[in-house]
């Protein structure tokens, strides 16, 4: 039985769901994960263990949590109604920020990594060249922590196309809407239709299979060289 609409919907919203999780973590990881690389500061230990958080939690708990916030007696439920948005759960826009929080430490964690391999010397030099801070990140650090950034992109994107309890619990299961390939996976099942939930499965086993091959391939590449 080959996939429907409603798979290949579920598909691209996960797809998409994915591509903008990655990007926004991108941009809020990097800083956070310099700032625990470089800092002396006794608030390092508790930051990593905020960050690390969604490693141990039950996503349950986590998007049990987050749809409380977001919910209309919620801190940013409340907030974003001031603002005349709304409330940001069961929306696509709910997905994202709880995609965010689930996924950050699988970006923060490779970046974190990366910045502290290249240690003070490089930064050091670059400050003898009169290099300012902008400078020295984007052209030293940057290139040097390349790999950090290509690793942390791909656990993050994968990251966010396997959750299933966090999006579930604020996203609910609407379709074109919230409705992504896990939980239309768990839709199948519910309604014992495991053949159609075994094409969409075995599609993402595929999928996720090739993405840690290239992944595991480029390091060992990179360790040949």
């Amino acid at each position: 039985m080959p996939l429907t609409q409603a798979d290949f919907d579920a598909v691209w919203l996960t797809l998409e769901l994915a591509s903008l999780t990655t990007l926004l973590l991108l941009l809020l990881g990097t800083p956070i994960a310099w700032w625990l690389a470089r800092t002396a500061s006794r608030w390092k230990q508790v930051v990593g263990a905020v960050v690390a958080l969604p490693l141990v939690l039950p996503p349950t708990v986590l998007g049990f949590y987050l749809l409380i916030s977001m919910g209309p007696n919620g801190f940013f439920g409340q907030l974003t109604q001031s603002l005349g948005l709304g409330t940001l759960t069961f929306t696509f826009a709910g997905l994202v920020i709880g995609s965010v929080f689930y996924s950050l430490p699988f970006v923060v964690q490779p970046l974190q990594n990366a910045f502290e391999a290249i240690g003070r010397a490089p930064l050091e030099a670059a400050a003898t060249l009169r290099a300012n801070p902008w400078d020295a990140f984007f052209t030293v650090v940057l290139p040097q922590a390349k790999a950090g950034f290509i690793t942390a992109a791909i656990l993050g994107f994968t990251h966010t196309v396997g959750e299933f309890g966090v999006v579930l619990m604020i996203g609910g299961n609407i379709p074109g809407k919230t409705q992504v390939a896990s939980v239309q996976i768990y839709s199948l099942v519910e309604t014992m239709n495991y053949a159609q939930a075994h094409w969409l499965a075995g599609g993402m086993v595929l999928f996720s299979f090739i993405v840690l091959l290239a992944l595991y391939a480029g390091r060992g590449a990179r360790r040949v060289w």
